[in-house]
Formats: structure tokens, sequence, C-alpha cells
């Protein structure tokens, strides 16, 4: 925890990502003729294994916070995931029957239900709660996923007197607990221990000192009027939160910005498209749609129809400069949805001068060359963003005014 030698902790940051960008020059994959140079790498945490669950929004925002308290001298942390995954589960469960079922439930979420969670319920270290009750040294909520829903579409239909009675949230929240690990049910009762101090998760939270209403979320769609916050339209907004929407260039350039200024943020996009390879380390937006025809392949050029074409994961390619028309078209026609929650750490730039975002995932380090991150262009972030989380020191003066941000 936060009791290690400087030398330690910088150690740990730089062990995933900074090892490789370290060298003069990197690449992507073995054979690779991508050679990308480092403009700008934040401190991060060691990258980890969401498994078999949904809870993407949970690491990629907890990542996000570790990165803040590294920014703000506070040390290195390792935070509980699955403490947040199980307090935003009982408020989903509220919300869903609130709703009368008609609100999504589900294991996905997004990132500011990481304060409404700390606001209501602190937070704890991954030793003090590190979720896995059930059994096994990786997370898989696939089986409580499945009770969850089956408990909630029953009560949905009030069987006992059309009513519900008081004692479905505690049923309801000994199974998430059955799952996940017991928590009193004042959680003023739940103490551990950090080098020395007793601490309950409101406490713990008190002492990281980070302010959840210092990070807000940008946005940027066509079909909402500018510079206002109006609620996103995503399933897994079981709060009806709101972000503010700005437009397309100002938000690449928010992005770019806090990076260069020493902000890292939680990033919310789509990664189903042919350009995302997470095992190739990189997701691109082609002109060519052709030259992404096959993740798996290493070959520098592809052969069709007596054409070389050649293969955007194993050598630059032309991107598009994506619109906010084709941006909105992508997410109204359901081709972009908000699948994954990732942190974007720093920034690099390939042979031609083209940028990319160093992104932290949560798929663990063994699945590709970069240790568990990808790049992601420019162009890809215009397109495929949802929206980002970030600290509102980030924003520029004049867009903080626009949004009425202090």
């Amino acid at each position: 925890m936060k009791n290690l030698s400087l030398f330690i902790l910088l150690f740990i940051i730089q062990w995933n990502f900074a090892q490789i960008s370290d060298q003069k020059e990197f690449t992507n994959v073995e054979g690779s003729h991508y050679r990308f140079k480092v403009v700008k790498h934040l401190d991060a945490t060691p990258v980890k294994n969401q498994n078999r669950t949904g809870t993407c929004w949970s690491f990629s925002g907890l990542s996000f916070l570790e990165s803040e308290l590294l920014r703000k001298g506070k040390g290195v942390y390792n935070l509980s995931e699955m403490w947040i995954a199980r307090n935003a589960y009982l408020g989903k469960a509220k919300n869903y029957l609130l709703m009368d079922g008609y609100l999504n439930f589900g294991e996905g979420g997004e990132f500011h239900d990481i304060p409404w969670v700390v606001k209501r319920y602190g937070l704890v270290p991954e030793a003090a709660y590190p979720g896995k009750v059930y059994g096994g040294e990786k997370h898989n909520h696939a089986e409580l996923h499945a009770v969850l829903t089956g408990m909630l579409k029953a009560l949905k239909k009030k069987p006992q007197n059309n009513r519900l009675t008081k004692s479905w949230l505690p049923a309801y929240t000994e199974v998430v607990d059955a799952y996940l690990g017991e928590v009193p049910d004042n959680t003023e009762n739940f103490t551990f221990v950090i080098d020395g101090q007793k601490f309950t998760p409101k406490s713990f939270a008190k002492h990281l000192d980070l302010n959840m209403d210092d990070y807000v979320e940008l946005t940027s769609f066509t079909h909402h009027p500018y510079y206002q916050a109006y609620t996103m339209e995503l399933p897994d907004n079981w709060q009806l939160h709101q972000a503010y929407n700005i437009p397309l260039d100002e938000l690449l350039e928010v992005a770019d910005q806090a990076i260069m200024k020493g902000y890292t943020f939680a990033w919310g996009a789509d990664v189903s498209e042919k350009g995302f390879s997470h095992r190739k380390g990189l997701a691109v937006v082609p002109q060519d749609e052709r030259t992404v025809q096959d993740k798996k392949s290493n070959q520098l050029t592809f052969e069709q129809d007596g054409e070389k074409i050649p293969n955007a994961f194993m050598q630059p390619v032309k991107e598009k400069l994506v619109s906010p028309q084709e941006r909105q078209e992508a997410y109204e026609n359901g081709t972009t949805t908000d699948d994954h929650g990732m942190h974007i750490v720093g920034i690099v730039q390939d042979q031609n001068g083209t940028k990319y975002f160093v992104v932290k995932n949560s798929w663990g380090t063994q699945y590709n060359q970069l240790n568990g991150y990808f790049l992601a262009s420019y162009p890809y972030f215009r397109y495929k963003t949802i929206d980002i989380f970030v600290h509102k020191d980030a924003l520029p003066k004049a867009l903080k005014k626009k949004l009425g941000i202090k």
C-alpha cells in the first residue's frame, strides 16, 4: 500500500507500459512497421483483469482515481473495484423497482457511478474487499448476475399482495454479499487497518481527500445543444445522470490538453469496430476498410483481386477525418455503443506524426505486446468516444465558464 519506498513505487507504476515506451522507439506487435515515440506518459497503477464481468466502468474509473492519487502526491493505492460494484448493485436494484422494471439492470455502469458510491458508502482498498467469495482467483459474475436478474424480475411482479415487502432489500443484499463478501448493515462497523491506522470506508475516503464533485463527464453529440448538460441515452445510465455536451473538436482538444497538463482521464467508448484489436495493441479508423479485414494476420499486406492492400494493424494507413455527422449517425444507428470503459494515460505519435492516446485496459497483461495497454488513434477517439470523465481543472478556463463550472 502507501508505505512503499519511492523507488519501489516508481517501479510498480512504470512496469506495465513505460518499460516499453522508455525505448527511443517501440512498436505494437512483433514484425509491425509502426514506430512510436512517447509524447507524454503519466503515472498509472498496474493493469488488472476484470475477467468475466461487465464491470469495466469500475476498473477503469478506479484506475483513474488511483492515478489522481498519484498526481496529487498521495502515494500508490490499490482500490477495490468490487466494493464499488457491490454498492452500485444495490442502487441499481432500487431504481429498477422504482421504475417498475422499465430500466436496464445489468453488470454495466457509468463512471459517475463511482462518485455515487463513494459519497454514500466510501472507499476501501482491494485487500479489505477483494470480492471473490464465490471462489477462484479471477472475477466471474455470470451466476451472480443471473441470480440477481431473476430476483428482480420476480420482485417486479409484486407477488405478495401487489406490493413489495420490507424484506426484499435485505434478501437481495444477502445474495450480493454471498458472492462478493459480507458487509455489515452499518458500514461504520466495517473496518480495516492501513499502516497501523484503522479506517471505515467513509473515513478512508475522507483520508484519500478526493472531492467527487471535482470530476465531470463530457460528451459530444449533435442531437442536444452544445455547452449544456443532458441525460445520456445509455442503457447503463441507471442514474439518469447528465453529461456536458461540447463540440467534437473541443472534446478532442480537452482530451489532448488534459494529458499534456498532467491529467489522465477515464474513457467510455465502442471497441467493437473492425479497426480495434487489443491483441494488436491498436484502434484505428482507416479510410479503406479492407485494410482491417484480418485482425489475426501478421502480414504487412493482403492480396485482393490482384491488388496489394496494406494491413492497418501492421503499418500506418490513411485514416478518416471523422465528422460530427458521421459520429452521430453511428450512434443513432447502433454501430457506436457504450460497450467499454478504459483509462487514458498518455500520448504517442508514429513515424508519420499521427497521434494516438495510450489506453490502459482491464483485460490483464498477457494478451498483447504492450502489457495490457493499446494505442487509440485520434480519429478513432473522434469516432467512437461515448464520454470522458476528468478533473474539472483539466478543462480550459473558457470552456469551464461556458459550462458554468467553477
